[in-house]
């Protein structure tokens, strides 16, 4: 890893506070391997055994959670964003993270979709899993990414598609939902605020 990384390491991480000083040491082991390897799975990015279960231990460890672990990034963003000259643009994007799972129940569901029709001419439908993600990037007039400001997953229980909704006669109720909010300016509830 070159010295520019290294210093992001350095720096990135810092208003992360863990549980012990040793959660602080891997989270900042997993950023580099991460960064080393961007888009690949855990075991290709970790490289042996011994550091994939380290890897999966961290991140099941109840002391563990992602509030905590982006609280450096927000407060990073913050500070990139009070020291930008110029105007802040907020970009706002919803992501769906979806897995083929045997027991749908596993991870949560993110929707339901057509199939095709069966045999018998009716329209079959199959259910996806998976996590829903919205984010809120800060970037420059010029396209400078600045870091998130905001990032909130939930996932489905159950999914209810607009048939049930209309029939219990509640259109904006589509899914029983499991959520975590997280925000650099705060606990509020909001997604969008200011940065200062």
């Amino acid at each position: 890893m070159d010295d520019k990384a290294d210093a992001w390491l350095d720096k990135e991480p810092v208003g992360c506070d863990l549980a012990d000083e040793r959660l602080n040491r891997r989270l900042r082991k997993l950023l580099a391997q991460v960064g080393g390897a961007m888009g690949q799975s855990i075991p290709l990015v970790c490289q042996d055994w011994a550091n994939t279960k380290a890897a999966y231990r961290f991140f099941s460890n109840d002391r563990v959670n992602e509030a905590d672990i982006l609280a450096g990034h927000f407060l990073s963003t913050r500070d990139r964003m009070a020291n930008h000259d110029g105007l802040v643009l907020m970009l706002h994007d919803t992501a769906e993270f979806t897995y083929q799972r045997e027991r749908p129940d596993a991870n949560g569901i993110t929707r339901s979709v057509n199939s095709g029709l069966d045999k018998a001419g009716r329209v079959r439908s199959h259910t996806l899993c998976g996590i829903m993600m919205y984010s809120s990037l800060a970037i420059s007039t010029d396209g400078l990414p600045l870091g998130l400001a905001a990032i909130k997953f939930w996932t489905r229980d159950k999914f209810k598609g607009t048939a049930c909704a209309q029939e219990e006669d509640q259109p904006h109720t589509r899914s029983d939902r499991t959520e975590g909010e997280h925000s650099m300016v705060g606990k509020s509830p909001a997604i969008h605020g200011t940065a200062g």
